[in-house]
This record gives structure tokens, C-alpha cells and sequence, in this order.
């Protein structure tokens, strides 16, 4: 391995010069005017992958945006990874909060700061360059390796989980390696083995035709934004427990052991709330901060629209109010089954005062895996020759819907080898990557190929 790290370490300037031109390219998802640069993202992708080495590679049509496909498949007898990621962004609104352009990545005080630099691009690309510094330095890799990159992870992988179905038999692998998840903290390094699920709604309500004179119609007509707000004030107690009947009844009880293991890590609760602005926490009774965001099922508001919003003063009834709403879930809980029992508690308590569309819109089953699997192992040893230190075991709040999919479709493991940080700003403005986080996850992860090799195919 050490002319392959030698390698990294000397290309160290070059690999940003050339993430730069990947951070570039506004590949937005979720916006149908950045069609044509979700396409071009793809093919960039693809281009880079030929580049390194890989073979076989292509774009895949899909009913939506098409999959990255390259592999390098020379290490006979060796395991082969099954490397997913995706090449689509977030959407940058609001504009004026960034500091600088988000698609000109712009370095500052030790960080990459773009759109996509650490959620997915930035991450990806680490694997990228792993691969060429193998495949340059020795010809080979260590391991064989399929690469899938998605076009459409940001708006819920719609059309992933079919093409992993239709694709089941060239996707055969030992362990899926996804790099997209943040480490721990700063300086220390993280492996995650359990993710939450998601299910996500649009609630619209509607009390009239048009808006209406508040002093003509007031006292006589539901408001729907007032009606909005008493609905979602029904979601959740005030020790913030979930009150939809059975939410609750699937949720895996968090094991004494794995508390004790958080109750160690070294999480200021006070630096927390610093670090976030946040004035004072808040959660579910009877369970810590860790355990809340990694183990426990939420339900949130994540966007409210209604009535007049501009300057000044405008006196009137909106006629319509909007909601976007998710919860995330927990093992063993059914995202078909959160989602009905959703809706049936929303129409009981939505009164008939007003006109009701509830719309679902994606979701994720909730994932774990045994921390102590041989491929988890090799990944902890990996970073920390990577980064120095030994890193600690976690879960992760957010959610990767097709790790489920891959360990249901194709019966496959997955390691999670994430280098952002939890104030990376994914999905938010001056969304950011630290450059040596960048540079040590190269490293990490060409050492990863090799420490898998050594586990050798499973029986």
C-alpha cells in the first residue's frame, strides 16, 4: 500500500482541481430546468470513471434519470464491492445565505464549500481517485468493484429500487460500500450501522375558492392556515411523543448495551446547541440526544405555506394552507404501514370545515446491520489507518432507502464509510466538505479494498 498512498498524498492539489469541475456542474434533481445538467453530470461521471480504469462503463436509461454503471472485475478469487452513490443535488434555495456561488466551489479556512461537496459528490469522488491510484500504481485493484450512481437520491430514488430488481444478476457483490453519511465530530471517525427510515407527505387543505376579506368572512369561514396549525399541533404530545394510534408498536426497544456504548462518546450537549444555535433542546422524554436522533421515530414539520407573506399588511382568509410533513422511522417499523395509520389519524382529526389532499410523496425502510459483521470490522480498520484513530460505532438519524433495498434484493451487507461532519450544511447553504477529512477518506479507502480482500469470499 505504500506507493498507492505515496500516489494520493502527491496528487493532493490535482484531486481538488478536479473535484472542482464536478461540483460545478448544477445537477438539481428535484428542478425540471436542470434536466439537461443532471444529464451532463451522468456523463461527466462516466467519463471520469473510463478515465481511472474501470471497464463496462455506461449510462443506464431508467424512467428517470439515468445510473452510472463501471466495474473492474480482474481480482479472480477476490470479494467483489458493490460501491452506490449518487451524482444529484440538493436544490441551493436560499441563495443569499451562501456565501459564496454554489456551484463554484471555493475553499475556505480548510473546507471545500459547494453545492454536492460532501452529499454525494465530494464523497464519491474520494472512491474515484482510491481506484486510480490502485489501478496506476499496481495495475490492479486488490478487490473487484461494480459502481451504481443514481441521478435521483435527492428526490427519493424513485426508480432505484427497480433497477436493482432488473439488474439483480449483474449487481452480484460480497458488501455494498456507501460513502454518504458524516463522521461522529471532528477528529473522530465514525462507522454507522444503522440508518432510519422515511415517509414524507404533502398536506393540502382548502376552505374556500379564493381568499377572502378577513373582516367580511372572519368569524364566519374556517381559516385554513389556523386549521393547518391545530392539525399538526395534534401530531405530537407535549413530552414529544408521536400521538398516532400504534406508531409506536413496531419500534425495536434500544438495547442496554448500545445505550451504555452512546452514554460514552464524547458528546457536549452544551457545545450542541452552540454549535447549531439552538437555544435549548427538545425531544422525546426518557431519551438522550443520541438516542432520539439514531434510534427513536419522529415526526416533523418541514415546510408551511398559507395566506399573505409579503411586506406590510394584507387582511384576508387564505383560501388555501400546505404542509410538507415526514417521520422518520426506526427498526423494525413498515413505511406502508406508517403512512396508513398517518392518514387514517390525519382525516380523524382534520375537520369538515375544510377540503382535504394528503399526498405521499417517497420513503425508506429503516436499516441495521451487526456491527461486529467482518465487513464493519475491516471498514473500522481501514479509517482508522486513514485517519489515525480508532473510530467509534454509530447510528445515523437520516436515511439511505436503498440500503435496504440492497440487502432485501441482492441479500448483501453494507458498510457505511462516511467522511463529512455533522456541520457539513448537506441540504443547507454553504453545504461544505473538510479538505483533509477529503484527502484522508482517499486514503481510507483504498486501504478499505485491501482489508476486504483479506476477509476473502464468503462461504
Amino acid at each position: 500500500m505504500d506507493n498507492v498512498i505515496d500516489f494520493i498524498n502527491m496528487n493532493r492539489d490535482k484531486y481538488l482541481e478536479e473535484l472542482k469541475a464536478l461540483l460545478a456542474i448544477p445537477s438539481i434533481s428535484a428542478l425540471p430546468e436542470h434536466a439537461a445538467d443532471v444529464k451532463r453530470c451522468a456523463e461527466w461521471c462516466a467519463g471520469e470513471m473510463r478515465g481511472i480504469g474501470l471497464q463496462n462503463v455506461r449510462l443506464i436509461d431508467t424512467p428517470g434519470n439515468p445510473v452510472v454503471y463501471g466495474e473492474w472485475l480482474g481480482a479472480s478469487g477476490a470479494p467483489t464491492i458493490l460501491f452506490y452513490g449518487h451524482y444529484d443535488v440538493q436544490p441551493v434555495d436560499p441563495l443569499n445565505l451562501w456565501e459564496s456561488p454554489p456551484f463554484e466551489a471555493t475553499i475556505r479556512d480548510g473546507e471545500i464549500y459547494a453545492r454536492g461537496s460532501a452529499d454525494d459528490k465530494g464523497q464519491v469522488f474520494m472512491h474515484f481517485k482510491a481506484v486510480e491510484a490502485h489501478l496506476k500504481q499496481n495495475g490492479r485493484l486488490p478487490v473487484n468493484m461494480k459502481f451504481v450512481l443514481e441521478g435521483e437520491e435527492e428526490v427519493g430514488s424513485v426508480n432505484l429500487d427497480d433497477f436493482v430488481r432488473s439488474h439483480r444478476a449483474d449487481l452480484q457483490a460480497d458488501v455494498v460500500v456507501i460513502s454518504d453519511s458524516p463522521m461522529f465530530a471532528r477528529g473522530i471517525p465514525s462507522i454507522c450501522y444503522g440508518l432510519r427510515g422515511l415517509v414524507y407527505f404533502q398536506i393540502d387543505l382548502r376552505g374556500s375558492r379564493t381568499d377572502l376579506h378577513s373582516g367580511s368572512f372572519g368569524g364566519a369561514v374556517a381559516n385554513p392556515a389556523f386549521v393547518l396549525a391545530q392539525i399538526l399541533a395534534q401530531m405530537k404530545d407535549r413530552s414529544g411523543r408521536v400521538r398516532i394510534p400504534g406508531f409506536y408498536d413496531d419500534v425495536r426497544a434500544l438495547q442496554p448495551e448500545e445505550r451504555e456504548a452512546w452514554a460514552k462518546l464524547p458528546f457536549n450537549e452544551k457545545q450542541y446547541r452552540k454549535d447549531f444555535g439552538i437555544p435549548k433542546l427538545s425531544g422525546e422524554t426518557g431519551f438522550t440526544t443520541l438516542e432520539r436522533t439514531w434510534a427513536r421515530p419522529t415526526f416533523e414539520v418541514n415546510g408551511l405555506l398559507s395566506g399573505f407573506t409579503g411586506e406590510g399588511a394584507k387582511t384576508v382568509l387564505p383560501a388555501v394552507a400546505m404542509a410538507k410533513v415526514s417521520m422518520r422511522l426506526v427498526p423494525d417499523q413498515d413505511p406502508d404501514k406508517a403512512a396508513r395509520l398517518f392518514e387514517d389519524y390525519l382525516r380523524k382529526v382534520a375537520p369538515k370545515t375544510m377540503a382535504l389532499k394528503v399526498t405521499r410523496m417517497h420513503g425508506g425502510k429503516p436499516w441495521m446491520t451487526a456491527y461486529d459483521n467482518p465487513f464493519v470490522q475491516a471498514a473500522g480498520r481501514a479509517i482508522e489507518r486513514g485517519f489515525g484513530r480508532k473510530p467509534v460505532f454509530t447510528r445515523e438519524g437520516g436515511s439511505i432507502p436503498v440500503v435496504s433495498t440492497f440487502q432485501e434484493e441482492l441479500g448483501l451487507p453494507s458498510v457505511l464509510f462516511g467522511v463529512g461532519l455533522p456541520d457539513e450544511n448537506a441540504h443547507a447553504p454553504n453545504e461544505k466538505l473538510d479538505v483533509a477529512n477529503f484527502h484522508n477518506g482517499i486514503i481510507a479507502s483504498a486501504i478499505l479494498y485491501q482489508e476486504i480482500a483479506g476477509i476473502g469470499q464468503p462461504a
